[in-house]
């Protein structure tokens, strides 16, 4: 009769015996097909891992050889708590040609009892950690394996395949931002760059985990995983630990006794095992650190990804696209009523996808951002805002391209306040003093290359005031008032002072008119961070100054010798 019977792991129907599982091989190893054909071989990780959009092979070893017109089986891939078919978390995927997957299976090569399968994952599938699972239909039912850890197959973004969308066609910087392991950072000034080598690890034992840890301690939906705007975004956030716990606690105080001052840390290893293990964020961090991190995160998943650095970089604190510098009455700058600031340097990140959600042309290089300094929908985190819309003053589009826009664009003005009714009277516009440079690591070699250009025009082209104009439609005000043009140039020449050293400073000052010109002198000496944020004054002065017709003259000549070290 027609009946299912068990005996020693063989099924049996009515005298037909069915298939039975002996074996599934992921062919895990680096030195097998998979990990060599994928470019995975680098990862310190004893499991399979794989690119979508690309097929890999797996051998199952049958009780008995495969017969394609009698037997029926599928490999299926789970991933999350939950699996369901209609999410893309459960994917059967049948190697019979007349049945159709979500994914593409294939029979590569059948030999005796092992049939070797090609699994091809559809090229927007869901980047994570899968479980395998090999079913074989019976007229009673499915027959499927246990689970098996061994089994599990990472599945990454790869930007080697054309259909996915953070394809790279370009095998240098694909080389370089996904695959190079060390790199460096640049920093201090645009006129003196100075250079911060950095091992970025993302193919070090555990970093691929952790990585994936920062997306569950996130509770970012499974469904979303898949998306390269929404894991950066999400990422851009949970990099820093304001308002989520994140990976990274900032600080620009100066005291690190409870964690490592920013300066001492040299990779991304350390940081990323220690938030996956103890669930905490770890202190402290600033903004190289921060795009350090963000950049193994990226290229850990396959998101093509670099640290780019910008010299003179604006903070917009209220969104108006100016760098607004308010000074009081002695000329000093008013730190309650000043909220922007500006950065000697500050570091972020660019990943490299396609942008359906924009017209087209904005895809390609994308700004993120996790240092935290504004909130983009309710949380600390930046971008990707795509770096072609922010050259071409597009700023309606998402993700924060205005405020990425005043790190590179926004005018700085200078504003007088009046003390009796706080009227603001602007007193000087410097349109081109942010964003003087901004460079990242040149692919294949450990020298700077500068890409401002990819972000703005050249000061004063044509191109620019276009762009201005554009982006004053989307929300710039730029300060439209006709200063008075001064007189009297001052010249304050650049002196390099080092730490505990004595320096004189002296103001030169230049009457350009035909008439004596007397005037209060206003000289305020301050301790500033790299934010721009002032620390600590140590000079001010209100010397009078009086020039005659055509002359110049100076002020310090006696010499203000001040002892700084104190302070710097």
């Amino acid at each position: 009769g027609s009946h299912l019977t068990r005996c020693s792991g063989v099924l049996w129907l009515g005298g037909r015996k069915f298939l039975d599982i002996w074996d599934v091989n992921m062919l895990r190893n680096p030195d097998e097909v998979n990990k060599r054909q994928h470019t995975t071989h680098l990862y310190a990780n004893d499991h399979l891992i794989v690119r979508r959009g690309q097929e890999f092979q797996l051998k199952v070893t049958f009780d008995r050889p495969y017969k394609p017109s009698d037997d029926q089986f599928a490999v299926e891939f789970v991933i999350g708590g939950s699996p369901q078919f209609s999410k893309g978390t459960y994917i059967p995927v049948s190697v019979a040609s007349d049945r159709q997957s979500p994914w593409a299976g294939r029979v590569l090569d059948s030999a005796d009892n092992v049939v070797t399968v090609g699994i091809t994952p559809a090229p927007d599938c869901i980047v994570g950690k899968w479980r395998t699972y090999v079913a074989v239909v019976t007229p009673y039912g499915i027959r499927r394996t246990r689970q098996d850890e061994s089994r599990d197959v990472y599945i990454l973004f790869n930007p080697w395949a054309a259909a996915d969308s953070v394809f790279l066609d370009d095998s240098n910087e694909r080389e370089e931002c996904v695959l190079n392991e060390v790199g460096v950072i640049y920093h201090g000034a645009f006129d003196d760059v100075s250079e911060r080598p950095w091992n970025f690890g993302q193919f070090d034992y555990g970093v691929l985990d952790a990585c994936l840890f920062i997306m569950d301690k996130a509770a970012m939906p499974i469904t979303n995983r898949g998306d390269p705007i929404k894991v950066a975004r999400k990422a851009s956030a949970m990099l820093n630990s304001r308002d989520d716990d994140g990976v990274l606690v900032g600080s620009w105080s100066g005291d690190y006794t409870y964690g490592v001052a920013p300066t001492s840390w040299t990779g991304s290893t350390e940081i990323l095992l220690n938030y996956s293990s103890s669930k905490m964020p770890v202190c402290y961090a600033q903004c190289w650190v921060y795009a350090a991190v963000f950049n193994t995160f990226l290229r850990c998943l396959g998101i093509p990804g670099r640290v780019v650095t910008n010299f003179f970089s604006s903070h917009d604190n209220d969104g108006n696209l100016k760098t607004d510098i308010i000074l009081d009455e002695n000329g000093r700058i008013d730190k309650q009523r000043t909220k922007d600031s500006i950065w000697n340097y500050h570091c972020w990140n660019e990943c490299y996808m396609s942008r359906p959600d924009l017209p087209q042309g904005f895809g390609g290089w994308q700004a993120v951002d996790a240092t935290p300094q504004e909130t983009s929908d309710g949380m600390y985190r930046c971008g990707p805002a795509s770096v072609q819309a922010i050259k071409h003053g597009q700023i309606c589009f998402p993700f924060d391209a205005p405020f990425v826009f005043a790190e590179v664009n926004s005018d700085v003005v200078f504003y007088s306040r009046n003390p009796r009714d706080g009227t603001l009277e602007p007193v000087k516009v410097n349109s081109s003093h942010v964003g003087r440079m901004v460079v990242t690591k040149a692919p294949g070699q450990d020298t700077r290359r500068d890409i401002t250009d990819q972000y703005k025009f050249p000061e004063g082209s044509p191109e620019e005031r276009t762009v201005l104009e554009k982006a004053e439609e989307y929300g710039c005000q730029r300060e439209k008032a006709i200063l008075t043009e001064a007189d009297v140039e001052l010249d304050m020449p650049l002196i390099e002072v080092r730490v505990g050293d004595d320096f004189e400073l002296k103001l030169e000052f230049n009457n350009k008119s035909g008439q004596a010109r007397t005037g209060d002198v206003y000289v305020s000496g301050n301790v500033v961070y790299y934010t721009g944020v002032n620390s600590s004054e140590f000079l001010f002065k209100t010397p009078k100054v009086t020039l005659d017709p055509m002359k110049g003259g100076q002020v310090g000549e006696e010499g203000w010798c001040v002892w700084v070290g104190g302070f710097l």
